[in-house]
């Protein structure tokens, strides 16, 4: 039962407190999405990675990016990844966001037994007419908002468009007339806030997490324990069986035992007739 309980705590809670980092990041298509994940010291010189999860019963990791030497940036595609043991922090870049792009990633350490990883949710909202290239930077326990501007242009030729209203609640960052769309360094816990923004056409709507795999761990540990149960009523009725002929063979040894001692009594008992 031990082992089972442990199977359940690594399924269940994988990298628990291990890693750090934000639980969801947003972006349009053609944005620049950076986010950071932090970890433990003693992580510190393990190899670090980047992928995204895919499975639904058995999850499992693909377009695994790992990082380089110290400091260094390793680049796969649109995605660039840099550990920072310094700082204790891994760095993740993703590039000219596609609507494909979105679904479950895991910042990762490899260990020898069970790698430490932290689920991070990416969503990609489709693009308008009129809206800018954005970088968003998404950290760990890093607060308030900051913004510098932009040196793309914009893939549509629009120019004089602003991507958010005078009500808006981001004003003091909105680009104005004829300029680009402003880097934004978003916390964790307000990179959400991008959801709201408004468009000219509707956004994509989230996807909800699917039950099965919300459930995924529970139903393995069901699978494991039914297992078990099988494995010990076969056994237990194995050795009732075997018990079962043991005791009919000592009856059937009695018995020939029984008429052996009777023959004999019968032979002996003649003389005396």
């Amino acid at each position: 039962m031990r082992p089972l309980v442990l199977l359940w705590g690594c399924l269940v809670l994988p990298g628990y407190e291990a890693l750090q980092g934000p639980k969801e990041i947003s972006g349009f298509e053609g944005d620049t999405v950076t986010l950071q994940c932090t970890y433990r010291e003693e992580l510190r010189d393990h190899k670090k990675y980047w992928c995204k999860q895919v499975g639904y019963l058995l999850l499992r990791c693909s377009d695994i990016i790992y990082t380089g030497e110290e400091g260094q940036e390793t680049t796969q595609g649109r995605v660039s990844i840099r550990d920072s043991p310094q700082e204790l922090a891994l760095t993740v870049t993703l590039r000219n966001l596609t609507l494909q792009d979105a679904g479950k990633y895991r910042c990762g350490v490899k260990k020898l037994v069970f790698s430490e990883t932290f689920l991070v949710s990416l969503l990609v909202f489709p693009a308008s007419p009129g809206l800018y290239p954005t970088v968003t930077t998404a950290k760990q326990g890093k607060t308030g908002a900051e913004a510098s501007p932009f040196t793309g242009t914009s893939p549509y030729g629009h120019a004089g468009t602003s991507l958010y209203t005078g009500t808006s609640p981001h004003a003091a960052t909105s680009p104005h007339a004829g300029s680009s769309r402003p880097t934004m360094q978003l916390d964790s816990t307000l990179a959400k806030d991008t959801r709201s923004v408004p468009s000219s056409s509707s956004s994509k709507p989230r996807v909800s997490i699917p039950l099965v795999r919300m459930l995924a761990p529970v139903l393995v540990l069901f699978g494991l324990l039914l297992a078990a149960g099988l494995i010990a009523l076969g056994s237990h009725m194995l050795r009732w069986r075997k018990e079962a002929q043991l005791a009919t063979e000592t009856q059937k040894n009695e018995k020939v035992y029984l008429s052996h001692l009777s023959t004999l009594m019968f032979s002996l008992s003649l003389p005396w007739l």
